[in-house]
């Protein structure tokens, strides 16, 4: 079992076990924090000052609310490295305490990603999220959430009644935590509802708000992080968004131990299978449940019979034996999730993949998430991803789309967009939160081409030996009668009309050096399809010459040039 420490109530003085534990792990585990004669880590920065936002007296985003106090397994993962079917990447297979639950994985990745394009000076590692979210929820409870990434139910803190924990009274009227009175840490990052209410965020896109949102309280919680310009790369910014978080340095030191375990190796899980935590640091003796685990009431005791007098006995008397106290009930299973079953995927009639570069493909990638006995399964989570050597992109610049399936099983992913890079990559289409085998489809991108090539001016082409020609050679190139840009060409001084290989004496372009060449390559026309060539130079040698010009798709055009002395 993991170690662990506890933090008795508020303000309390950990245990001398919990002194230990910590010890022994500040050697191997916590970066950047310190430890003091006796072991015990401290904070390496001091907890900066409360935000009057938070809703709370330096309370943070969860109003100092119960964490879970686990710590990872002193041993690192030190995991191998292995193919993952699910997402088609490399992954780490190690202990179980490594392992997150798919969905919540992705929703850490993402936010990250997002933080990475707006805050890019923050240095966000998805790593802290989860660090966070385990200290917090046990990773969403072990991934108990369906497509979208909502929790199938709230995960709530202890009331902020003051006692053990800070006061806060109600400022939601139970719109976020079912609580009128006071407020209760929600979801699973834990936020308070007056933080939630100018801290959250849509993280999936759904156009809501939801704490109880893996995606929307990673994308949050990754906000509330980077707020005041910090630099998480930092040790000391890293600590002081931490403590701002949860003001606590138990709890800093709890998730800086988990943020480095998850840096040294991690692995995808199916949903609902994540390792739970055990300890919390609400841990005395009759204290509210702790942050993910409802409070179970106690069965109602059985009453004892009266004795009674045996028959016969004279009027003596003995106790009767008290009736066996009926068993509870065994707790009906769980149903499954749709996700859970999911047996393969299929193809949904998708259509050839081809596209010329910078446009967008015709057809789209569509699969079909089905059950053991091929029906359509609802609700599931597909990822589509990109892989290879290529610029083409989803519809909107990403390269990974999720799409939940619909009524009938089907996932259509977004419209691909090809890039300027011709050739051929993947789509792959896997189930989120099931480690099946996914479907991959080639996808091929076809380099602008042109099918006719003119000149922009009648002007004749003249020069006198040795000297240089007055207009530059300029075309203009088009597709099927339209502008043909960004189309790729080459253009050639060739012997003649017959023989296209490259002469060696006339007309000719200076290199970047002035040297002489007669073939240029990696010629582009602009978005307007006009090709300008540079300044032609002449030689001694006199007559008529030829340049000929080749595009992509099949356009050629060959020009005269004429040198000739001057007439006296």
């Amino acid at each position: 079992m993991a170690a662990h420490f506890g933090r008795l109530r508020k303000g309390a003085t950990t245990t001398a076990v919990a002194a230990v534990a910590v010890a022994a792990l500040s050697a191997s585990q916590a970066p950047g924090v310190t430890t003091d004669d006796l072991g015990r880590q401290a904070a390496g920065a001091a907890q900066p000052s409360g935000d009057a936002k938070t809703g709370g007296e330096g309370g943070g985003a969860t109003g100092d609310s119960p964490y879970y106090t686990d710590l990872p397994p002193l041993k690192s993962p030190n995991p191998s490295p292995s193919a993952s079917p699910t997402t088609g990447t490399t992954v780490s297979v190690g202990e179980a305490e490594a392992g997150i639950p798919a969905t919540v994985l992705d929703a850490y990745k993402k936010a990250e990603a997002e933080l990475r394009a707006s805050k890019p000076g923050c240095n966000l590692p998805w790593q802290l999220l989860a660090a966070i979210g385990k200290v917090e929820s046990g990773q969403a409870r072990g991934g108990r959430v369906d497509a979208s990434g909502t929790t199938y139910s709230p995960i709530l803190g202890p009331k902020l009644d003051g006692n053990g924990f800070a006061l806060i009274a109600d400022t939601d009227n139970g719109a976020y935590d079912g609580d009128p009175a006071y407020d209760r840490a929600v979801g699973p990052m834990q936020f308070i509802p007056s933080t939630w209410e100018w801290a959250g965020r849509d993280g999936n896109g759904d156009g809501k708000k939801d704490p109880n949102n893996v995606y929307d309280a990673a994308l949050a919680a990754g906000h509330y992080l980077c707020r005041f310009d910090r630099d998480l790369s930092v040790q000391s910014q890293m600590n002081a968004a931490i403590l701002n978080y949860n003001n606590s340095t138990e709890y800093l030191n709890t998730v800086l131990s988990w943020l480095e375990y998850y840096r040294k190796g991690t692995h995808e899980v199916p949903d609902g299978t994540g390792t739970l935590p055990s300890h919390s640091s609400n841990s005395d003796p009759g204290a509210s449940p702790s942050p993910s685990t409802p409070a179970t009431p106690s069965a109602p005791s059985t009453p004892s019979t009266p004795s009674s007098p045996k028959p016969g006995s004279g009027g003596s008397t003995s106790p009767t034996p008290k009736p066996p106290k009926p068993s509870s009930p065994a707790p009906s299973p769980t149903p499954p999730t749709p996700t859970q079953t999911v047996d393969h995927l299929e193809d949904a009639n998708t259509g050839k993949l081809t596209a010329t570069a910078g446009s967008a493909f015709g057809a789209k990638v569509a699969v079909r998430a089905e059950s053991k006995a091929s029906k359509g399964v609802a609700k599931v989570r597909v990822r589509f991803t990109i892989i290879g050597d290529t610029d083409a992109t989803f519809t909107g610049g990403e390269s990974v789309a999720t799409v939940v399936t619909g009524s009938a099983g089907t996932a259509t992913a977004p419209a691909l967009v090809a890039g300027e890079k011709a050739g051929d990559f993947t789509v792959r289409a896997t189930v989120v939160g099931r480690l099946l085998g996914g479907l991959d489809y080639t996808a091929t991108v076809t380099p602008r081409q042109a099918d006719t090539l003119i000149r922009t001016s009648d002007t004749a082409l003249t020069c006198v030996p040795g000297g240089e020609f007055a207009d530059q050679v300029e075309l203009k190139a088009t597709y099927k009668g339209a502008v043909a840009g960004k189309v790729a060409a080459t253009a050639t001084l060739i012997k003649s009309a017959d023989d296209a290989t490259e002469n060696d004496k006339g007309p000719y372009f200076k290199d970047a050096d002035g040297k002489t060449i007669r073939t240029l390559t990696d010629l582009t026309t602009d978005a307007d399809g006009v090709l300008k060539l540079p300044k032609l130079y002449a030689d001694d040698a006199t007559g008529t010459f030829l340049l000929r010009v080749n595009t992509t798709g099949g356009a050629v055009l060959t020009v005269e040039l004429k040198v000739a002395a001057a007439a006296s």
